[in-house]
């Protein structure tokens, strides 16, 4: 009777400690629980501002070696077998068109007049003004269903920088604004190296830089 009764106990204890749950810990108070929520808010807005910071940057492109610098479109990609140490070549994924900027020596000295002239007989349909003497804005047609959208500047040393923006021509209406504020952002400055280290010199409006 006696060991009957020890058995009972022994399986009602094992029962209990099987039951038994471990202490619950202590619940974190609001206060606590709003400073952790601020801060989890913070390192996310914190990424937020530097991922932007880093798209921003690499959408400015600028040659202190050439002196020139401009903005290219958000979410277009350089192609960089196509850019070199004149210039960049950047294009949209989804379509066919593409920005290309690029520097160069002009080495017989031709005045803006001479060269719209050239390529009006390379491209159909060139029209465009000239903006003083040393810039020129203009449209062209490329003969393969592609509409042209061009800035010329003259530098100060008489070498040349060219920027066209290629798109076809079915989407005239897509593209037209992208293309008109790519050429705006193209600014024209001293070439050479930043005076300060890590930093390109302020860039100037062309119509100024250009003179």
């Amino acid at each position: 009777m006696m060991q009957k009764s020890l058995a009972s106990f022994a399986l009602a204890l094992l029962l209990m400690s099987c039951g038994r749950q471990e202490p619950v810990s202590e619940v974190p108070d609001s206060e606590a629980l709003a400073a952790a929520a601020k801060a989890a808010a913070d390192n996310a807005a914190e990424r937020m501002e530097a991922n932007a910071a880093s798209a921003e940057e690499s959408r400015n492109y600028v040659n202190a070696a050439r002196g020139f610098s401009l903005t290219l479109p958000e979410g277009w990609v350089r192609n960089a077998q196509a850019s070199t140490t004149d210039g960049v070549v950047a294009e949209d994924p989804g379509a066919g068109a593409d920005i290309r900027i690029f520097w160069s020596a002009n080495s017989d000295d031709k005045d803006l007049q001479q060269i719209v002239e050239a390529m009006s007989d390379q491209s159909e349909g060139v029209e465009g003004r000239f903006v003083g003497a040393n810039e020129y804005r203009g449209t062209a047609n490329d003969g393969e269903g592609n509409n042209i959208a061009l800035r010329l500047i003259r530098k100060a040393d008489g070498s040349l920088v060219s920027a066209t923006f290629v798109y076809p021509e079915l989407l005239s209406e897509q593209y037209q604004a992208i293309g008109q504020g790519a050429l705006d952002s193209l600014r024209v400055f001293d070439g050479g190296a930043p005076a300060a280290a890590g930093a390109p010199p302020a860039p100037a409006p062309a119509s100024n830089a250009a003179r």
